[in-house]
């Protein structure tokens, strides 16, 4: 299917034709509140020309969008049958908001109510029972420190963020097998590279304004292969619309597929390395200079037998050799992965997999190379890099490390020493009953996370919930077991003094202030944080307040030696790329003896039980799990639609569009087959649709998000739709 940008382009300016003015200033003056690519106004620091897609375009009206009714929400079960895009479509969060238990819904509060009412449960709460989560929706980087920082100036390590759902594993494997836990390189190198391959990830939906950045690259003569159970459509061909010649005639992206089954990454990748150490097609002098355990490796890839790695992988003994001939012929390669590697039981090894690759032919530090753990959403890179995450006080900080102690000298106060939370055990603890705050900025669990219902039950749970927002969301509706709070936030173009963002390149951009708009009596994020903290604990205010959002930054840069220069940013167009174009340039890796450390994976991945089918969850039109249509645009598929392969539809004897039924251990879920190219034997279906069909407990071995995968069994439904046997989990 052909998506029509310039409709889509037509329809937001209608959408946003009250506030048209605003709209533009922040289009050309602001940072891109979309994926993490980078976009200053409507350039980048890639490449000359207009750089702008859909994704951004529909965020817009978040950001122009009306002040909301609060007398909509006095009885909120007029609201619980509204779906996400419907309760955003109310309209902006303007004041402070109340609701106690038995209450059919929020009365409108005062910020001096609001605030107190959190901050006296604060004072009197166990610190180990209280949690804060942060989502991405265009948080800056100092609103994360800021949150940081308040966790441990309250006494709690129990601080977490949307990007650790996505890539921590990525994140623990790159520290330990290379130094560095983001990526190497930078977009220019697609431009230089012989190769770009795709591991589970769909750039097109996801990252659009990157085919440009393909375009350009396969102009220069590089070729791009995706390894994916799903021969995506939008990376077979997709419209540019910058582009005049892909504008009009499309262009095709991918030259090479290989196919796999879902979660067979670690299989398929090392099986791709014992054919390139068979082969010789091992860099050895890059090996022999700049790495260690080589050896090791190599042997256990000789050992693995091609029936083991076939069945593990899903992928024929052939089709691995071409792909390590196809990476042993290639000078240069950037490796680019998403959550198809990462949301998996085992993710952390199907990165040590690839890492393997990519050491082995040298494909790291220098131009056209590199390991590129692609992010979705602006700020979230830097999330973690600036602290807000339970292990740490910034990606290069672990608690209890000498650079962990000088975060406390410096803040006043002692950091607490017991270990913190994750996004996920705080659900956990809420369904326990041994979490009594739980403060979430942004995000909304019952969306994102599997098994809604139980988490609906766990956050019903929790005495006190505050929800800092700029929309409404369902986790809202869900009635306290004491009391609810919203506090009304601001996005990143209102924060006061501007705000900063680091891209999936590294490169930390200022976003300034736009002004000429403001929702109600909404405040910066960072305001709301610190003044919590400090009502909490009146004596010591002036240890967690800020005179403003520079002297954010400035504390950053002081405490965050590789964030240096944040302090210098102020304009739009202000950037620092920290690290510089590349991580480990030259073969320097920042591990002991400076250099990288192969790792043996551990290949789990059996073949499901007969009758079983392996799925997993995919994005459609949408932004994280704002969906922003019902309908896919390059693939026509609907929020419904079960991708299955024609040969499992001949062997179901269901067709295109017949309503079936799928089961799990833990859920069922209604949907209509969508014949698709897909290996036979996986499935896919959209995400937040079927998290239902998700197992909660069932998560990632190393840093413990869930996996967004699972099995389950397909029937037929009956005539109106019900399924045609007893509901009950496979």
């Amino acid at each position: 299917m052909k998506p029509n940008h310039y409709l889509e382009m037509a329809k937001v300016a209608w959408q946003n034709r009250d506030q048209l003015p605003y709209a533009w200033r922040i289009l050309t003056q602001g940072v891109c509140d979309g994926c993490a690519l980078g976009t200053s106004g409507l350039s980048d620091y890639t490449m000359d020309g207009v750089h702008l897609c859909a994704v951004r375009l529909q965020l817009m009206r978040l950001n122009t969008a009306p002040a909301l009714d609060p007398r909509r929400l006095e009885d909120v079960r007029s609201l619980e049958s509204l779906s996400g895009k419907e309760l955003r479509a109310l309209g902006r969060l303007p004041y402070p908001m109340i609701r106690r238990r038995g209450e059919s819904g929020y009365r409108r509060a005062t910020w001096d109510e609001a605030l107190d009412a959190v901050a006296d449960r604060l004072r009197t709460a166990d610190p180990n029972r209280v949690g804060f989560y942060l989502t991405s929706r265009g948080i800056t980087n100092e609103v994360y420190y800021a949150a940081s920082k308040v966790a441990r100036f309250l006494g709690t390590n129990h601080v977490d963020n949307s990007a650790r759902l996505c890539h921590a594993p990525s994140t623990v494997v790159l520290k330990e097998m290379i130094g560095a836990g983001a990526s190497t390189c930078s977009y220019t190198d697609w431009l230089e590279s012989d190769l770009i391959v795709f591991f589970g990830s769909h750039t097109p939906n996801n990252q659009p304004v990157t085919t440009k950045y393909l375009y350009y690259a396969k102009q220069n003569g590089t070729r791009v292969a995706v390894v994916n159970p799903y021969r995506e459509p939008g990376l077979e061909r997709y419209w540019v619309p910058s582009v005049l010649e892909s504008a009009l005639f499309g262009t095709r992206l991918a030259d090479e597929w290989y196919e796999l089954d879902i979660g067979g990454d670690a299989a398929f990748l090392s099986g791709a390395l014992k054919a390139l150490v068979e082969a010789g097609g091992v860099d050895r002098a890059f090996v022999d200079a700049h790495t260690t355990g080589f050896d090791d490796v190599a042997s256990w890839a000789r050992g693995l037998t091609w029936a083991d790695l076939e069945q593990g992988s899903g992928a024929t003994r052939a089709r691995m050799k071409a792909f390590a001939e196809m990476i042993a012929q290639a000078k240069s390669a950037v490796f680019v992965w998403s959550m198809g590697l990462t949301q998996h039981a085992h993710g952390a090894d199907n990165i040590r997999a690839l890492v393997n690759l990519a050491l082995a032919r040298g494909f790291v530090g220098r131009a056209g190379a590199g390991l590129m753990p692609i992010r979705g959403h602006s700020g979230v890179q830097g999330g973690a890099e600036v602290g807000a995450v339970p292990g740490a006080l910034s990606s290069w900080a672990p608690l209890g490390s000498p650079a962990a102690e000088q975060f406390g000298r410096a803040w006043g106060f002692a950091i607490p020493t017991l270990r913190g939370l994750s996004a996920v055990e705080m659900i956990d603890a809420a369904g326990e009953g041994a979490l009594d705050v739980l403060y979430s900025l942004g995000g909304n669990f019952l969306e994102t996370l599997p098994e809604p219902e139980r988490v609906r039950a766990a956050l019903a749970r929790v005495p006190l919930r505050v929800h800092h927002d700029i929309v409404l969301s369902s986790q809202m509706l869900v009635e306290p077991a004491d009391l609810a709070v919203i506090l009304p936030g601001q996005t990143r173009y209102e924060q006061a003094g501007g705000g900063t963002e680091t891209s999936t390149e590294r490169r930390i951009l200022f976003s300034p202030e736009v002004r000429g708009r403001r929702i109600g009596e909404s405040r910066s994020d960072w305001e709301i944080l610190t003044e919590v903290a400090a009502r909490a604990y009146p004596a010591r205010a002036e240890q967690i307040r800020f005179a403003n959002a520079a002297a954010i930054r400035a504390e950053i840069a002081r405490l965050i030696p590789m964030y240096a220069g944040i302090e210098t940013l102020s304009k739009k167009g202000d950037q620092v790329q920290y690290g510089g174009r590349w991580l480990c340039q030259d073969g320097h890796f920042p591990l002991e003896g400076g250099r990288a450390h192969f790792r043996i994976p551990f290949l789990a991945e059996e073949a499901p039980p007969p009758g079983h089918f392996r799925l997993a969850t995919r994005r459609g039109k949408q932004f994280n799990s704002m969906v922003q249509a019902e309908r896919d645009p390059l693939n026509g598929a609907g929020r419904d639609a079960v991708l299955l392969s024609a040969h499992d539809a001949q062997a179901l004897g269901v067709r295109h569009g017949e309503a079936i039924v799928l089961r799990s251990r833990t859920g069922m879920f209604r949907g209509r087959v969508f014949v698709s190219p897909i290996k036979p034997g996986n499935v896919q279906v959209h995400f937040p649709e079927a998290n239902g069909l998700l197992d909660l407990t069932r998560r990632e071995n190393t840093s413990g998000i869930p996996d967004y995968g699972t099995l389950v069994t397909i029937e037929r439904a009956s005539a109106n739709g019900s399924p045609s046997s007893e509901e009950r989990p496979a």
